[in-house]
């Protein structure tokens, strides 16, 4: 829990106040005597006995009691600085703005965990150190610039940039985001991101907490502590949106599976960010569009009618909404009529609904009228109005407010004019209260996001099934390392994963036995090397004792061969399932179109585990591939019911061997009737 003299101090010192209001002590001043606060306010400097007409201590020994530090001073000086504060005067809040502590050597991380040990010990909260600060709607403690509108309704925007913010609230702000509070965390000593989230869900109250939180990561600490929280944000009726920055760094790695290889960092956050139900943003703009349409309410569908005066945008913006899943439909019928005899000629109403350069206020309210009410295929309008310079547009907006009050639908304003019609919309932003989306194309894409961005998942699953006991005695059996084609059978069938008939044998008798006794045609491949293929180690379609004999001799003569398995040849579409385990984020479930293919095309699924059997049949239909899963120009379709299945159950057996570091069922052969695993590679680490 967050100590509450940081959230809501009722006396506050500023140490290394500064008399330069260019410098972080002098800059915190300001914004602290410009801000909320009404309590007292100390300031620490040794040269100085009197800023801004603030008595001046020339040492932290000197101070009264007080709730919150706000330090300014050099990383070598804050520990003492602390220790006197948390142990002598009461002090519960700390913000460190300073540099020079764990981002920049040894000895700075030194410093910086003696300043952790004194906050814990008085069960104090610690921001940064190495931030720009903190603000809410009770004080600023930051030295940064611009100050946004705050309100307790506006956004809770949690970074771990505070350079970053920076640009994010001016650009948020331009088109009317309010912020409820800032939290620069910086080098996250004490408290990182996913410990404000845990406070926002706790403290979270129905009437009075902001429902929009915005998140600008660098790095996920904490995985399971972001799920949590985020889920049960969400649950409470809060929408959330975040960057996690860094997605091209060399998060995939050399590893020996095809799930290794598709295991990056980027993806376990993005599989993360859809279990949890986070909007994921890659960049300002989005974000703050994002964020910007939480502000609304919330879209109960994927139609909508794009109203405009202008053919353009509204054709541009159609595109970008039709191709990101959603509909902008055709309007038509006597309502449509209705609506086109209330509009000047040359206009039309079959969606978008254009209105012409001409249009009027009037014939706006009459077109959002029709939209609410006469048409039932339409979830939510998009106003596209501006101005060529002609004329001012105070009574489109006018109306267009008035409607957003009274529709049921949600309406978003799009208010491209940012000069011809400036005072207009600064009006519409600060008076009205609204947020502006300024570019068609950037708005369409941020609103399919949202939309496509699952629901969380529940916390608690259930799964199928499962010999738990069986694996656990296979598991504990095995060295670590890759097991053998014995093991992995037992535990595939422990799992309720469908095998093919398989036999590994290591004599030539054996290999000929099993052959008269299952028929052909059979596929043979070494037993050994991990790449089979890369070593001529399959052979497919044998379909005679001859070239069993043969075969038999040229598969063990391949390096690193000591066995060759042995299975009928079975007909289907190649599919795939994997799992990996990661030491933050657990275990990630890989699903998607298999054999060569995985290399080539990557098209697969992740899901941080556990993942249910309905959670996979929505990632399947995610697929790029996914019309090739239901058939095409002939060929078998895959039974999906059962391949979600499949997927399920390994997770349902890497949740019973959490041992399994990586797994491979590469490929699985689907059919209408079966999804049968052909080849498999288990490794675990205990």
């Amino acid at each position: 829990m967050i100590n509450p003299k940081l959230i809501n101090p009722k006396s506050i010192v500023i140490c290394g106040a500064s008399t330069d209001e260019h410098k972080p002590g002098g800059k915190l001043l300001v914004n602290l005597l410009n801000s909320n606060f009404k309590g007292d306010i100390y300031l620490v400097n040794p040269k100085e006995d009197e800023i801004r007409g603030i008595k001046c201590y020339h040492t932290v020994e000197d101070l009264p009691q007080v709730d919150c530090a706000i330090m300014a001073i050099a990383a070598k000086f804050c520990p003492h600085t602390v220790d006197v504060l948390a142990h002598q005067k009461g002090t519960g809040g700390f913000i460190i703005v300073s540099a020079g502590f764990s981002e920049e050597n040894a000895e700075g991380a030194k410093l910086e965990k003696e300043i952790v040990d004194h906050v814990n010990s008085v069960n104090g909260s610690l921001i940064g150190p190495n931030c720009t600060g903190f603000l809410n709607t009770n004080y600023c403690g930051a030295f940064d610039a611009p100050i946004p509108t705050l309100d307790p309704k506006g956004v809770e925007f949690i970074t771990g940039s505070g350079a970053t913010a920076v640009f994010i609230k001016e650009y948020g702000m331009t088109n009317g985001l309010t912020f409820s509070s800032v939290w620069a965390v910086g080098n996250s000593a004490q408290m990182g991101i996913e410990d404000v989230l845990e406070h926002l869900d706790e403290t979270f109250d129905p009437e009075k907490s902001s429902r929009i939180i915005m998140l600008y990561m660098e790095k996920v600490s904490n995985p399971q502590k972001l799920l949590k929280h985020s889920r049960s944000l969400i649950s409470k009726g809060c929408r959330i949106a975040a960057i996690k920055s860094g997605s091209s760094a060399a998060g995939s790695r050399a590893a020996s599976s095809h799930t290794g290889a598709l295991a990056t960092s980027d993806v376990a956050v993005d599989a993360l960010f859809k279990k949890a139900g986070i909007v994921r943003c890659h960049n300002r703009e989005e974000l703050t569009t994002v964020c910007g349409i939480f502000t609304y309410p919330e879209i109960k569908g994927k139609n909508i009618a794009v109203i405009t005066h202008a053919g353009g945008p509204a054709v541009m913006l159609t595109d970008v909404l039709s191709n990101n899943g959603m509909d902008v439909p055709h309007l038509e019928g006597p309502a449509a009529e209705a609506l086109l005899g209330k509009l000047f000629a040359g206009s039309s109403v079959g969606n978008p609904i254009d209105f012409l350069a001409t249009g009027t206020a009037e014939q706006l309210g009459h077109i959002i009228d029709a939209c609410e009410n006469d048409f039932d295929n339409i979830d939510g309008m998009c106003v596209i109005f501006g101005s060529p310079g002609l004329f001012a547009n105070w009574e489109v907006y006018e109306v267009l407010d008035q409607k957003m009050k009274t529709c049921k639908k949600p309406i978003f304003p799009i208010l491209p004019s940012i000069i011809n019609v400036k005072d207009e919309i600064q009006d519409f932003i600060t008076n009205k209260h609204r947020v502006n989306f300024p570019e068609e194309c950037v708005f369409g894409n941020a609103l399919a996001k949202i939309v496509n961005t699952p629901k969380p998942q529940p916390e608690n699953v259930e799964l199928p099934a499962v010999d738990t006991a069986r694996i656990r005695k296979v598991i504990d059996s095995c060295e670590n390392g890759y097991i053998g084609p014995d093991a992995i059978t037992e535990l595939l069938d422990a799992a309720g994963i469908s095998q093919k008939q398989i036999r590994v044998v290591d004599q030539k008798q054996q290999a000929l036995d099993f052959a008269n006794e299952v028929g052909y045609p059979l596929v043979m491949k070494v037993v050994g090397p991990l790449h089979k293929s890369d070593v001529g180690g399959v052979t497919l379609n044998v379909k005679n004792i001859e070239t069993v004999d043969s075969e038999f001799d040229r598969l063990m003569a391949i390096k690193d061969t000591y066995a060759v398995e042995m299975y009928p040849m079975l007909d289907g579409t190649e599919v795939y399932i994997g799992a990996i385990r990661d030491d933050k984020f657990g275990h990630q479930i890989f699903y998607g179109l298999g054999g060569i293919f995985i290399e080539v095309l990557k098209d697969v699924q992740a899901a941080i585990a556990p993942i249910t059997k309905d959670e996979a049949l929505v990632g399947l239909g995610k697929l790029r591939g996914y019309k090739i899963l239901q058939g095409v120009r002939g060929q078998q379709a895959v039974n999906l019911d059962i391949y979600a299945e499949q997927v399920a159950r390994v997770s349902a057996l890497v949740q019973a061997a959490p041992e399994i570091v990586e797994m491979d069922i590469n490929p699985l052969l689907g059919t209408p009737k079966a999804v049968v695993a052909v080849d498999a590679r288990i490794k675990i680490q205990k």
